[in-house]
């Protein structure tokens, strides 16, 4: 690989825009080569908007110089800020002899080019982002330009304070200037985000999740906040499809274990998987899938479930996980052990629930399939888990009346006392059925 001729301060080049007043940036270079001179010489994607003073030069070995980038005065302000879509600048360079016999702006041949890219920021465009409330805009000055908030005046801020105040995204736009560092006298962010809480709908676990605060979350479940579980914001989104939409797996495990919906709909009918899949998160995908999401939910407009939109989006991964699902459910429902096997090696899920909440154990359990049991345990199935009306695999053996699958479940540490929804225990389903064999054995376990 060539070795690099130059090294400039940064590859961003920030202009302090006012309108119709000449603007100036200065830009650095630094040679890198200790035994020749290097040339060089800068060119523009834009002539008609920018000079450069000077626009070639010679730089000794190990030396350095400089050169400016001049806006010319601009009658409207940049059709695209903080970053320019159009404007470049182009740095070629060349390794030279004697820089005294040399002429840079002579040369037709270079061998190395540096690119520069153009921001405009300063206060001017910083008050014209805010007063057409565009926090996008805000939020990328700042992060450009970090002082340009504390270099204000103190009239300065409270007047941008008082235009930001009279925005219909007042809140946003507030919270985003003080949490930035915008000093106002007598007003707090905390006051700010207050009411911009309030404004989503958002209860105190919504807040927890928004900042995937785990312990705080599980701290509210405790306090007895479980009717929060299915609180909906103003865009109907529950704080389990909050934490799943920004990717928050911790938080949808804990909201989830807590019983909270994972197949809530948001008021457009999205549910929280369907959002993963069209969004491509294969990880949060497979979360919601290991807690029985229900991928053939209709969600949209076009009729489409998260399988339909994963499909769509060319997320191909993602749809063999949905479809991995489905298969595994199959396969042990039809007993095919090579099949599953195959399919459990390929990191499928064994937690995929239809829509009773049965999952692969479940569906082997009523019948009677033992190996298959044994293969689900073995990847990890849980021996508690529940169907809808409150069923272990434990429950659906004994239902299915095989002594055998009855065993290997016991064996394995099933729980003898779990009790479905109506409170019937395991020994008492057997013992209505009237399978005797199986009754004794379980009060001889």
């Amino acid at each position: 690989m060539d070795q690099k001729l130059v090294q400039v301060s940064d590859h961003l080049v920030r202009l302090d825009f006012i309108l119709g007043t000449k603007c100036r940036a200065t830009v650095r270079l630094r040679s890198l080569i200790s035994t020749t001179t290097i040339a060089f010489k800068v060119q523009t994607s834009s002539p008609h908007n920018f000079l450069v003073n000077p626009p070639s030069g010679l730089i000794p070995p190990l030396s350095q110089t400089t050169f400016q980038i001049i806006l010319k005065p601009q009658p409207q302000i940049p059709s695209s800020y903080p970053r320019s879509a159009t404007d470049r600048f182009l740095i070629r360079t060349i390794r030279v002899g004697s820089s005294d016999s040399v002429n840079p702006d002579t040369i037709t041949s270079w061998t190395h080019d540096v690119k520069l890219k153009v921001a405009f920021v300063g206060q001017f465009l910083l008050k014209h982002a805010v007063s057409n409330g565009d926090c996008e805009a805000v939020r990328s000055m700042v992060k450009l330009q970090r002082t340009v908030l504390s270099e204000l005046s103190v009239r300065e801020a409270e007047l941008l304070y008082r235009v930001a105040n009279r925005l219909d995204n007042s809140v946003d736009m507030v919270s985003l200037l003080l949490g930035a560092g915008l000093k106002v006298e007598g007003t707090s962010l905390e006051e700010v985000e207050e009411c911009r809480w309030a404004e989503k709908g958002w209860s105190e676990l919504h807040v927890a999740v928004a900042f995937d605060r785990t312990d705080e979350v599980s701290r509210l479940i405790k306090m007895g906040e479980h009717w929060t579980l299915e609180c909906k914001d103003r865009d109907g989104r529950t704080p389990l499809y909050l934490a799943a939409s920004k990717g928050y797996e911790r938080c949808v495990k804990v909201l989830a274990g807590a019983g909270a919906n994972v197949d809530a709909r948001r008021n457009d009918g999205c549910t929280a998987l369907y959002r993963a899949a069209m969004k491509g998160n294969r990880r949060m995908v497979k979360v919601l899938i290991d807690l029985g999401a229900d991928p053939s939910i209709v969600a949209d407009d076009r009729h489409r479930s998260a399988i339909d939109v994963a499909r769509d989006e060319g997320y191909n991964e993602i749809v063999e996980t949905l479809e991995r699902g489905e298969d595994v459910l199959n396969a042990a429902r039809r007993g095919d052990i090579v099949r599953l096997e195959s399919l459990l090696e390929r990191d499928a899920s064994v937690d995929f629930r239809d829509q009773y909440g049965l999952t692969a154990i479940h569906m082997a359990a009523i019948k009677g399939y033992k190996d298959v049991v044994m293969l689900l345990v073995e990847f990890g199935s849980d021996l508690e888990c529940t169907d809808a009306e409150g069923r272990t695999p434990l429950h659906m053996a004994v239902v299915g009346g095989c002594k055998d699958t009855v065993e290997v479940l016991i064996n394995r540490g099933a729980n003898l006392n779990a009790k479905c929804n109506r409170g019937a225990t395991p020994l008492q389903v057997a013992h209505k059925m009237g399978y005797d064999s199986i009754t004794q054995y379980l009060l001889d376990s």
